[in-house]
């Protein structure tokens, strides 16, 4: 194996290499974005839950 072999099997690697990290920040992206959105949907289930209550309790002092 030559020289040149070696620096352009050590460049496929580092391309390789480069590659899966950009894959696995667009993974971490997707998984911000889902927890994110999961969050924002507990905290309207909350909301929602909290004004059914609000009207419950207000209905029966009434």
């Amino acid at each position: 194996m030559g020289i040149k072999d070696q620096f352009q099997d050590k460049a496929q690697e580092l391309a390789d290499r480069a590659k899966q990290a950009a894959g696995k920040g667009r993974d971490a992206k997707d998984e911000a974005s889902q927890r994110a959105t999961q969050g924002r949907e507990s905290a309207q289930d909350a909301k929602e839950r909290a004004e059914r209550e609000l009207r419950e309790r207000t209905g029966r002092d009434s």
